[in-house]
C-alpha cells in the first residue's frame, strides 16, 4: 500500500530534476517495487508505502523521516546516512543492507530484520526494537541508548563501544556477541543471554542482570559497580576477580566461578 503523507508522490514527480529518478517514482507508485532503483538523497518524509519491495535500492541521504515502511523490503539496499527519524518499519526486511550512520531514532523497528546490515556509527536512541533481529550485523560504535529492545537477537553481531545505557534489553540474545567496551550502564538486561560474550571492558554500572545468563562469558575488566546479578548464572566466565566482584551484588541463586563469592543485594 502506497499512500503519500502528506507529500504525494506525483508531487514528487514534478520536483525531480531527471527522467530516471521520475520513472523510479512511477514505478514505486504504480507497482510497489523498485528494486535497485536509485533514490539517493530523495525526500519521501512522511509517505506511507507499507510493503514495498526496495531490495538492493540506493537510498543514500533519503529523507524518509516519519514514514510508514511497515513489512517493506530493503534487502542490501544502500541506506548509509539516511533519515529515519520517527519512521515505522516493522517488520521490515533490512538484511545485508548496508546502515551505516543511519539515524533512526525514535523509530518503531518492532520484528524488524537487520540479520547481516553494517549499521556502524548509527542511530537508534529511543527506537523500539523489540524482537528484532541483529544476527551477525556490525553495530560498532553505534548509539542504541534508551532503546527498548526485548526479546531482540544480537547474537554473533559485532558491538565494540556501543552505548546501551539505560536500555531495555530484557531476554534479549547476546550469544557470542562482541561487546568490547560497550556502555550498559543502567541497562536493564533482566533475563538476558551473554553466553560467550566478548564483555571485556564493558560497563555495567547499575545495569540489572537479574537472571542473566553469563555462562562462558569474558568479563575482563568490567566494570560491576552496583549490578544487580541475583540468579545471575556466572559460572566459567572469564577474567572475573573478587575485587569487581565485590561492587556488585546477587543472592543464593547467583552461580558463581569457584573461589567468588558475592554479597547480597539490599
Amino acid at each position: 500500500m502506497i499512500r503519500a503523507t502528506p507529500l504525494a508522490l506525483t508531487a514528487l514527480l514534478s520536483l525531480t530534476a531527471g527522467p530516471a529518478l521520475a520513472e523510479n517514482l512511477q514505478s514505486l507508485q504504480e507497482t510497489g517495487a523498485c528494486v535497485k532503483c536509485d533514490l539517493m538523497n530523495l525526500n519521501m518524509r512522511g509517505l506511507t508505502m507499507r510493503d514495498v519491495d526496495l531490495s538492493r535500492a540506493k537510498l543514500r541521504e533519503a529523507d524518509l523521516k516519519e514514514a510508514d515502511l511497515a513489512g517493506s523490503n530493503f534487502e542490501r539496499a544502500d541506506l548509509r546516512r539516511a533519515e529515519m527519524e520517527r519512521a515505522v518499519v516493522t517488520g521490515a526486511n533490512f538484511s545485508g543492507a548496508n546502515l551505516d550512520g543511519v539515524d533512526m531514532e525514535k523509530a518503531d523497528a518492532t520484528g524488524a530484520n537487520f540479520s547481516d546490515t553494517s549499521a556502524r556509527r548509527a542511530d537508534f536512541a529511543d527506537t523500539v526494537l523489540t524482537d528484532a533481529v541483529f544476527v551477525e550485523a556490525d553495530l560498532r560504535d553505534s548509539y542504541l541508548r534508551r532503546t527498548k529492545a526485548p526479546g531482540a537477537d544480537f547474537s554473533d553481531t559485532k558491538m565494540n563501544n556501543v552505548d546501551l545505557e539505560r536500555s531495555d534489553i530484557t531476554g534479549a540474545n547476546f550469544n557470542e556477541a562482541i561487546l568490547a567496551s560497550a556502555d550498559l550502564d543502567r541497562a536493564n538486561a533482566m533475563g538476558a543471554n551473554f553466553q560467550g560474550a566478548d564483555l571485556q571492558n564493558a560497563r555495567f554500572s547499575s545495569a540489572n542482570l537479574t537472571g542473566a545468563d553469563l555462562r562462558g562469558a569474558n568479563l575482563k575488566g568490567a566494570g560491576l559497580r552496583r549490578a544487580n546479578l541475583s540468579g545471575a548464572d556466572l559460572s566459567e566466565v572469564d577474567g572475573l576477580t573478587q575485587w569487581r566482584l565485590s561492587q556488585a551484588c546477587g543472592d543464593e541463586q547467583t552461580k558463581l566461578p569457584n573461589g567468588l563469592e558475592i554479597d547480597p543485594c539490599d
